[in-house]
């Protein structure tokens, strides 16, 4: 069985019973994984597996499509994090219509009972969910009384006395907080993408790019950064990055543009993490193609100069 379903309806999953934990997960901070963390910990106890229920696309995608919340990772990411946490299954829920016009009752029947056979169920702080988000904690464990399971939240995780939510990181991701949002996430803030090919209009300039695109979903951040790469040799790869819709040569979409310091090889298809250091500045449109590639060089030289302090300091 793949362990992975997209589904609500389908054949029961979890024939013996199973530990659910519900969320956005988006970001998997530190707040989430402790909620992951719980429920993988109390499958154990209970001998059954743990699965953790989410959303693709995001609710409030669906709900603001002209208006999207930036996105803090991919689904594939999310997905993989959840299955290095110790979760079994993911479903990862197609969220339509349908879905957003499902009771709250209806939700818990055929999901958490009749699909995986809930014995626990585990959610966030001041989760809702069903149709007008009108289910909620006091909801699961009402229902859960005469279904066979129990239903519980786990409290609100801080750090240096601030609430850790996904609103936290993409504020800190905004302001170019790299070492705040990495306290709230547990880890650097990086995005992982497969290498696509582009206009190649950076090599023309003579910076060579690594081209990872969103796919419609909003990033988190824009403007020009240092950066490390990571998958391309065996320690991360120095580089500086370009992340918005350049306006320079009339873009549209978001495009994450990584040029690698002094590397001569091929990465298109390649998968590769992109570490955010610091940001340099924000993107802005130049009068024409020369003074973009000088402010190129000045960010480069400036990229260099701070991921060399970063390995110095690292190695002290």
């Amino acid at each position: 069985m793949s362990r992975l379903f997209r589904d609500v309806e389908g054949s029961t999953r979890c024939p013996l019973g199973s530990v659910i934990c519900i969320g956005a997960f988006d970001g998997l901070h530190l707040g989430h994984q402790a909620l992951v963390r719980h429920a993988v910990a109390r499958a154990r106890a209970l001998g059954v597996p743990a699965v953790a229920l989410t959303f693709e696309p995001l609710p409030r995608e669906f709900f603001l499509p002209h208006d999207p919340p930036p996105r803090l990772q991919s689904a594939r990411e999310k997905v993989e994090g959840l299955w290095a946490l110790g979760v079994e299954q993911v479903g990862l829920l197609r969220f339509g219509a349908r879905l957003a016009a499902m009771e709250a009752e209806t939700f818990v029947r055929r999901v958490l009972v009749e699909r995986l056979r809930a014995r626990e169920v585990w959610v966030g702080p001041g989760f809702r969910f069903g149709r007008g988000r009108g289910g909620d904690l006091a909801l699961l464990r009402s229902l859960g009384g005469g279904c066979g399971f129990e239903a519980g939240e786990i409290a609100p995780l801080t750090v240096d006395g601030e609430r850790v939510s996904s609103s936290a990181v993409r504020a800190a991701l905004a302001a170019g907080e790299f070492a705040h949002a990495a306290r709230l996430l547990g880890r650097p803030y990086a995005i992982e993408r497969r290498v696509m090919r582009g206009r190649q209009l950076g090599r023309a300039l003579g910076y060579a790019t690594a081209n990872l695109g969103f796919h419609g979903r909003r990033p988190a951040l824009s403007g020009i950064f240092a950066t490390w790469v990571h998958g391309v040799g065996e320690r991360p790869w120095p580089s500086v990055s370009s992340l918005g819709t350049r306006p320079t040569v009339h873009g549209v979409e978001p495009l994450l543009e990584a040029h690698l310091f002094d590397f001569d090889g091929d990465l298109y298809g390649r998968r590769i993490r992109v570490e955010f250091v610091a940001r340099l500045r924000e993107e802005r449109k130049f009068p024409d193609l020369p003074s973009l590639a000088a402010q190129m060089d000045r960010d480069a030289a400036q990229a260099r100069a701070l991921l060399m302090q970063e390995q110095r300091r690292a190695s002290a």
